[in-house]
């Protein structure tokens, strides 16, 4: 049985709902038959066609091979002979042919070619000037799919025939070649591939055939293949550039890139020229991903990287960044200081993305020897790979230019351990670069630590004796680390007499992600005496209640403590508005209770049916 056949067999199973050999057995072979030679409906007789598919046998041929003119049950009928192996099978579709016309003709055909008899190729080849031109295009494709040398010579012969149909059999021959070459007869292939390319056929025709002489052709091809990228033609030139990605290189490994190298770093003439060696580029890039490119690859993408006009320039710098090594560090850092803010960013983010260790190493190594001019391209390097070199930034953080120090504090955002923070603490209290930077930097290194209850314990022993200003902004980040030693300083916070401190505690509570600051919040909406706050603790309190997963005991105490709390109405009835949504005896009971409260009477009473409809009913 051919794969053909099996896959068809899977395809009309899947279409039955046929997904495993211990689902119920079909009927019988003559049992369907049978069915096929009753009367029975079309609807039952086109099923049996289809179940045919998977169990039928050359014994089947003769029933199916009578709903060949059939309209209706047609295409049934050749699902199942389609999957048929055996000659038999062949024979009935190519006796079919000889008597049938229009639609069910072409669909025979079809079948046909879904099935690469050889041996219909001569009615095939007849076909190819039926007067009907859907007949004549079913059979330059099914002679395109049978694929034999034989299908290749009439292929030919017929594009060298005068008519209007030239094109529709290149694409034949297209299909014809591709199965030629899978069946290893390269030469055949070629022969074919050729003949379309001469044809005078369409450019897309040309195109198609160009790609698959150049890829049958294997190192051979790098001639036509580069022939091709030069062409003035886009369609063509990129066709050569999908052939460049799938060439695969042959025992002179590499020959391929070199080659594509070498075609680039050629001098661009013109527009067309420059944007066919940035094509080039992403193509080499593309086949050298796994990390294998050597200095005959990367020495002239480096050069183009560090001059040329800027697309190029961009395109290089990109894919150095993607297959380049620690030998293209010194080119991507020259990059990285250009004054073009593009060409300095792809060379910062290709510096990042250079895969190796040695990287790394060879990175931190040059900061002792760098000049200020390069030092921040260097120290950016740093913080975006995330190099742990805490030690050699250090001393940084104090250099006498502003865009070394500015750098250096954003890669210890990225880099420094749990140890060293107070780096970016002193940073916060005593800053020596942009406040924003700082405060970044700290919130960064913050937020990835560990082990966040140390982390916020460094923190808040820093905001007790810091300026008024970076007490704000360690109590912003100490709100972002979270957890039980943050909650105590926020709280801590919100109860001092400092008004923005009080701002910023409350603002940080009501945002809470945890339902264990609900105790703080109910306290502060008791003891605060400004009304703002106030109201931001109640309401950061009746969130929790409303958003947050908690005991159905405690869910209820916090409303019960709210809207006795609360002394905005709206508050008060926005408590009575989350009783219904989880319901509970509790949640029952505290509705009851604020029935009794001046004012709540109505919403309450309300609230407490919705409980009581939603609650189930004692059995019996």
């Amino acid at each position: 049985m051919t794969f053909a056949h099996r896959f068809a067999i899977a395809f009309v199973a899947f279409l039955l709902g046929i997904t495993s050999l211990s689902a119920e057995p079909l009927p019988s072979e003559p049992e369907l038959l049978a069915v096929l030679r009753s009367d029975a409906s079309e609807a039952d007789k086109a099923i049996t066609c289809k179940r045919l598919a998977i169990t039928g046998s050359p014994a089947a041929i003769v029933d199916l091979a009578k709903l060949l003119d059939n309209e209706r049950l047609a295409s049934w009928a050749r699902i199942a002979l389609e999957a048929i192996p055996g000659p038999e099978a062949d024979a009935s579709l190519r006796n079919a042919a000889g008597s049938l016309s229009g639609l069910r003709l072409v669909g025979v055909i079809n079948s046909i070619g879904v099935r690469r008899d050889a041996g219909a190729l001569p009615m095939l080849q007849a076909k190819l000037n039926d007067p009907d031109a859907e007949v004549a295009a079913a059979a330059r494709h099914a002679i395109g799919s049978i694929g034999t040398t034989q299908a290749a010579a009439i292929l030919t012969k017929a594009m060298a025939a005068p008519g209007g149909s030239q094109d529709a059999t290149a694409q034949a021959g297209v299909v014809c070649a591709e199965r030629l070459l899978a069946s290893g007869k390269k030469a055949e292939a070629l022969t074919l591939y050729d003949a379309i390319r001469k044809a005078g056929v369409s450019e897309q025709r040309v195109a198609e055939a160009t790609r698959g002489a150049i890829l049958a052709r294997g190192q051979e091809g790098i001639p036509l293949l580069l022939e091709t990228l030069r062409s003035p033609s886009k369609r063509l030139s990129n066709m050569a550039l999908y052939a460049a990605r799938e060439l695969q290189d042959g025992p002179k490994s590499g020959a391929v890139d070199l080659a594509l190298a070498t075609e680039m770093a050629k001098p661009p003439g013109d527009a067309a020229a420059a944007d066919r060696v940035v094509k080039i580029i992403d193509v080499l890039a593309d086949r050298n991903a796994d990390g294998g490119a050597g200095d005959a690859i990367l020495k002239p993408l480096l050069v183009a990287a560090t001059g040329g006009p800027k697309p190029i320039r961009v395109s290089a710098i990109a894919a150095v960044g993607r297959i380049g090594n620690a030998s293209a560090i010194s080119s991507l850092l020259v990059s990285a200081v250009d004054s073009d803010p593009e060409i300095a960013d792809v060379a910062r983010k290709a510096l990042s993305s250079l895969a190796s260790t040695e990287v790394d190493r060879e990175v931190v190594a040059r900061l002792p020897k760098a000049d200020a001019n390069v030092l921040p391209a260097l120290v950016r390097a740093i913080g975006d790979r995330r190099i742990a070199a805490v030690a050699e930034l250090k001393p940084l953080v104090n250099h006498a230019s502003d865009a070394v120090r500015t750098a250096t504090v954003a890669a210890l955002g990225s880099v420094v351990d749990l140890p060293n923070l107070g780096i970016l603490i002193d940073q916060v209290v005593k800053p020596s670069v942009g406040s924003d930077v700082g405060k970044k930097a700290i919130l960064e290194a913050s937020i990835r630590m560990p082990d966040r209850e140390a982390c916020a314990e460094k923190l808040a022993s820093a905001i007790e004796s810091a300026p008024a200003e970076a007490k704000v902004t360690l109590l912003d980040v100490v709100g972002e680390v979270g957890g039980t030693r943050a909650l105590a300083a926020v709280a801590a916070a919100a109860k001092s007499s400092d008004p923005a401190l009080q701002d910023a505690s409350t603002r940080l509570l009501g945002k809470w992600m945890t339902p264990d600051a609900a105790p703080v919040l109910l306290e502060l909406s008791k003891s605060l005496t400004d009304g703002k706050f106030q109201t931001r603790a109640i309401r950061g309190y009746i969130r929790i209640a409303r958003q947050m997963a908690v005991p159905d005991a405690e869910r209820a105490e916090i409303c019960r403590n709210a809207i006795k709390v609360a002394k905005d109405p709206a508050d008060q009835k926005a408590v009575l508005e989350i009783l219904p949504r989880y319901p509970s005896p509790a949640m029952l009971a505290v509705a009851k209770e604020a029935a009794t409260m001046p004012g709540l009477e109505a919403e309450a009473t309300a609230a407490a049916a919705t409980i009581e409809q939603k609650l189930e009913k004692p059995a019996g």
